[in-house]
Order: C-alpha cells, then structure tokens, then sequence
C-alpha cells in the first residue's frame, strides 16, 4: 500500500455534499486533500499543488470538467500531462466519457453507482500503478 499521508488528492467537484463527502472520508483515510468548485479554481490550484491524483467532476460551472482537462492536458508540463484522473460524473453519456479517455482519464465513477468506499478503493489502485 502507498502511504497515504504522502499523496495529494485534488478534489474538483460543485455539488457541495458531495465534494464533503468525499473530502471527508479521503482525509480519514490519511490522504492531503485540496478542493475545488469548478475548472478554473481547479486548475489553478492543481497547477499550484501538482498533486498526485486528480477526481474530477465533467458538469461544473465556470470551466467544466472536460475544459479543465484538456487545459490542464495542453500544458508544456510532464506532470500535467501525466497526473492520473478519475472522473466522477453524474453522466452515462459512453461519448463524454469516451472524449475524456482520450485526454489520458485513467477511470470513471458514475455518481449513482458508487459509494466512498468505491472511491478510496479506485483512488488507491490508480496511486499504486504510478
């Protein structure tokens, strides 16, 4: 296992029970969380953080998910280029998820479908492939 206290999670999500949730239950596991509402303020803070991991809602306001990712993925930046990115999405669209996979998205959970559990358990094996 990874030693989770080591590892930086950023945490892009605007549906604010849900970013709590997840923030919560991250941070009881030992991880460092940042947090942020939407792509602009995601971006910014992941360009600042560089954390290890990035869980990243598609819906937000001001810069959506899939402009945050191909900004963040246009970077002259090895690890902007490279951070693993689990998209947690409410939509079941094959198509934005497809898109998304080819802008190097290691994973998808559909919110409907997974528990925090779920999350620390994808978080963890996506960490430990790098």
């Amino acid at each position: 296992m990874t030693d989770a206290q080591t590892k930086k999670i950023l945490l892009v999500d605007d549906e604010v029970g849900v970013r709590m949730a997840v923030l919560f239950k991250l941070k009881e596991e030992g991880f460092q969380v940042f947090e942020a509402e939407n792509g602009e303020e995601a971006l910014q803070l992941a360009q600042l953080e560089k954390p290890d991991l990035i869980l990243l809602d598609l819906q937000m306001p001001k810069m959506d998910g899939m402009t945050m990712l191909k900004e963040l993925r246009s970077k002259d930046d090895q690890w902007a280029q490279d951070v693993p990115i689990i998209l947690l999405t409410n939509m079941s669209s094959t198509q934005k998820v497809a898109d998304a996979m080819n802008y190097g998205v290691q994973d998808y959970l559909i919110k409907s479908d997974w528990n925090l559990s779920d999350v620390v358990k994808t978080v963890r094996s996506k960490l430990e492939m790098n």
